[in-house]
């Protein structure tokens, strides 16, 4: 954990210099790190979303669904989930796009947001290419 928090201050401060990049190297010791340049969406609870009734509400949901399939199947949402508790932050979406720019386009596809039950805030976000969780 000490070394995950060591790289990351590392990172942040890198992230300034090479902010118009979309990749860099990042050696540590031995090894070397291709960082790159994601986009993390947080979708936040929208408490101004109009009353629907349920069946509206699952529709909109499943349409939701389908799209977070369709953009992860053309390789723009390469991780999604929803949030585990019941707050203001809902989900996130990690992004692969060449700008933010094309991360809005991309996420004003998605019925919950251009129905307005959900609002979406993106940021730059940098990951060691290839990483995964375990």
């Amino acid at each position: 954990m000490k070394k995950i928090f060591t790289i990351a201050v590392l990172l942040m401060a890198s992230i300034a210099s090479v902010s118009a990049q979309d990749e860099f190297e990042y050696k540590e010791g031995d090894t070397t790190y291709i960082m790159k340049k994601y986009y993390m969406v947080l979708l936040l609870a929208n408490p101004d979303k109009e009353r629907l009734d349920s069946a509206m509400v699952a529709q909109i949901q499943q349409a939701h669904l389908d799209n977070i399939s369709r953009l992860a199947k053309e390789g723009k949402i390469v991780m999604a989930g929803p949030m585990g508790d019941n707050g203001n932050l809902r989900g996130i979406f990690v992004m692969d796009c060449r700008s933010q720019a094309e991360a809005d386009s991309l996420v004003q596809t998605d019925p919950a947001i251009s129905q307005k039950r959900l609002m979406a805030e993106i940021h730059p976000w940098w990951a060691a290419k290839g990483s995964k969780l375990p």
